[in-house]
């Protein structure tokens, strides 16, 4: 007995040193990157890289060291973050490997939207639970896509109805909308006027019970599967 524990424990051990992904931080406040950083020291799957004060010090980490997470501050500014992955996306150091998490004290569907379209891979606000800081590293660093379900405004309607109870010229605006497309543009692709556009949202809105066409496409990647949401 004691030789078959012996063969098996160097085997899970050398599994979990494999599995350990690294999570870099890059904040605005120290003492924020601090409390990760003690957050991580308990965990057995992912651990604590480095933590910066500037986008330009995450840029110089990021073509030197290698991170399966990187973590960046809202308050850096909306324009300034999606100037900074748009630039790290055709960088000769970026990875592709590499998912970026943005967390705000408050994240809106709209500034969720732009940062998932951008690239990013995580949306967490700053006030969630240990429970969905955690999954949202870990789901990013495996490749995945994973925001709060709380930024989705109209998430906890039971009513709402499913795609399939939209009619057909519905689901095509729906489509166009999740993919960014204007009202004029939806016009423009589908042959019908601007204010037709708008009547079918109208519809639209009134049988998924989402308000915006933000929360639409938010939601229509959800439906997809392209971002994870906390069980």
């Amino acid at each position: 007995m004691m030789t078959d524990a012996n063969e098996v424990v160097p085997r899970i051990s050398a599994t979990r040193i494999t599995d350990v992904r690294t999570i870099a931080i890059c904040d605005t406040q120290p003492v924020t990157a601090e409390g990760v950083r003690i957050l991580l020291a308990g965990s057995s799957d992912l651990r604590f890289g480095q933590a910066y004060e500037s986008l330009e010090q995450a840029a110089n980490y990021m073509r030197a060291n290698t991170a399966d997470v990187l973590v960046l501050d809202k308050a850096f500014g909306i324009q300034a973050i999606l100037d900074w992955i748009s630039d790290w996306k055709v960088s000769p150091a970026h990875r592709a490997e590499a998912g970026i998490v943005i967390w705000g004290v408050s994240v809106t569907e709209a500034e969720a939207l732009r940062f998932l379209q951008a690239g990013a891979r995580g949306i967490l606000r700053k006030t969630a639970s240990v429970q969905s800081v955690l999954a949202c590293m870990r789901t990013v660093a495996n490749g995945r896509s994973w925001m709060e379900d709380c930024v989705f405004r109209d998430h906890a309607r039971p009513d709402r109805y499913p795609r399939s109870e939209l009619t057909s010229r519905e689901q095509q605006v729906l489509e166009l909308v999740e993919q960014g497309f204007k009202n004029k543009e939806i016009a423009s692709e589908l042959g019908i006027r601007p204010g037709t556009v708008k009547i079918h949202l109208k519809h639209i809105f009134e049988k998924t019970g989402v308000r915006g066409r933000y929360g639409l496409a938010l939601n229509g990647l959800r439906d997809r599967g392209a971002v994870s949401l906390p069980a």
